[in-house]
């Protein structure tokens, strides 16, 4: 998908993610089905996905379900591919820093880039559903933009700062194709891989071949 013209950004407020979260959530996760969770070294993970070029009742089932998984592993966020669909589409129901609960999905994804004064990194512990059981410190940026699309193929702009603008940048990394040991030493990524290997699934996964 290519980037939206200078003119449309500034023309596209931010999402109101947060107004009736909890019932939103509910109502996607009663109409979904939970679906195991792909993890690291299923080829699906490892590749920019498809963008999202029908706006459908198949794409409105799909969020349904990613719903229903996310809640099934108790996740704040889930990608396409983590339920093995080849889709740049992810879901998310995350809290910010302030405790404030953000409810919502986005389509074909684009993280702005951030000017030097908004670039405030924060180096928490991250985790992953595809790489069930493991944790390592991550330094990102403390606030993230994303731009692309809802499930009507309308232009919508999501902000996030704190804990939220984490998940905003991790499942957009999802979707083309990085996980967030990618961006880690070596040694932390042989780390995060080893705490997952002694660590049991608490939810359903797709065993690689």
């Amino acid at each position: 998908m290519a980037q939206q013209d200078s003119d449309q950004q500034e023309s596209v407020a931010f999402v109101d993610d947060v107004t009736d979260a909890k019932e939103r959530e509910a109502a996607h996760r009663e109409r979904g089905t939970s679906r195991p969770i792909t993890v690291v070294g299923n080829p699906v993970l490892h590749k920019e996905c498809k963008d999202v070029t029908e706006f459908d009742d198949e794409l409105a089932q799909l969020i349904d379900d990613m719903f229903a998984s996310q809640r099934a592993a108790e996740g704040v966020g889930l990608a396409a591919n983590q339920i093995g669909v080849d889709r740049k589409v992810f879901v998310y129901d995350c809290p910010d820093d302030e405790g404030v609960r953000h409810v919502g999905h986005v389509c074909n994804p684009v993280l702005d880039e951030l000017p030097a004064g908004r670039r405030v990194l924060d180096d928490s512990n991250e985790g992953c559903l595809s790489v069930p059981g493991a944790y390592a410190e991550l330094p990102r940026p403390d606030y993230a933009v994303v731009r692309g699309q809802n499930v009507k193929g309308e232009p919508i702009v999501v902000e996030g700062t704190g804990y939220f603008a984490r998940c905003l940048q991790h499942e957009t990394d999802h979707l083309y194709g990085y996980l967030y040991i990618d961006r880690l030493s070596k040694r932390d990524r042989k780390d995060a891989l080893k705490q997952m290997a002694e660590r049991e699934p608490r939810y359903p996964v797709v065993p690689n071949d």
